[in-house]
């Protein structure tokens, strides 16, 4: 009875506790199983494009002007001359956006020269990821100085200025690595790079003694930071 007892389950749980040690214990050193590899986390980089852009182009200035009072008779002047535009502005995010602007049309000896200064509120939205429309809503100073060789006038008025406008982005739609910070910088015109700018932008409207209205088209390279 003891025999069988031993034979059935005592020799058996020997062998499996030998075989186990030898296992663990070969040539006297206790080998310890590797541990299992981990994949490194990888961080995806985050490209945080700034929120300004800066621009340059050319304007077509567009002038009209009632015939002066003491010339009852006299006709319109009409005028259109060019010059240069200077813009800078910040993303406040994908649908509203500050800018301020100013241009000089280049003078001239026979009628006029337009100087404006102007700060905006922009309300855009984007079409498609290189698409973008806008307006223009604000307050600037527009100065028109009048000659004809013979008589000099300067016509100045601070007011409400508004505007619309087209901007078209060559920027690729994905940062070149990682993901944008902001969710709305790979559309319209937020990611940094080039793009191209054109709008219609109305200056002054004088009701004085001699009418004066003013109207410009700019255009030109903008670049996002």
């Amino acid at each position: 009875m003891k025999k069988s007892y031993l034979t059935k389950y005592i020799v058996p749980s020997i062998c499996v506790v030998s075989i186990s040690m030898n296992s663990l214990n070969a040539g006297g050193k206790l080998i310890i199983p590797p541990d299992t590899p981990v994949a490194p986390i990888v961080t995806p980089s985050v490209v945080s494009p700034i929120p300004f852009y800066i621009g340059l182009g050319v304007i077509a200035s567009f002038i009209h002007r009632d015939p002066c009072p003491c010339y009852p008779d006299g006709e319109d002047i009409d005028d259109l001359r060019y010059g240069w535009v200077a813009r800078v502005g910040y993303d406040y995010n994908q649908y509203i956006g500050l800018e301020g602007r100013a241009f000089k049309t280049l003078g001239s000896d026979n009628f006029s020269d337009v100087e404006h200064y102007g700060l905006y509120l922009k309300p855009q939205y984007h079409i498609t990821d290189q698409i973008n429309i806008y307006t223009l809503l604000g307050y600037g100073r527009t100065t028109v100085d009048y000659t004809n060789g013979i008589i000099d006038s300067t016509t100045s008025k601070n007011g409400f200025s508004y505007g619309i406008g087209f901007e078209y982005d060559f920027a690729k739609d994905t940062p070149k690595s990682g993901t944008y910070d902001r969710v709305f910088d790979g559309q319209g015109d937020q990611e940094s790079g080039w793009g191209l700018w054109i709008d219609f932008q109305h200056l002054l409207a004088n009701e004085g003694l001699a009418h004066t209205d003013s109207n410009i088209i700019t255009a030109g390279i903008t670049y996002d930071f």
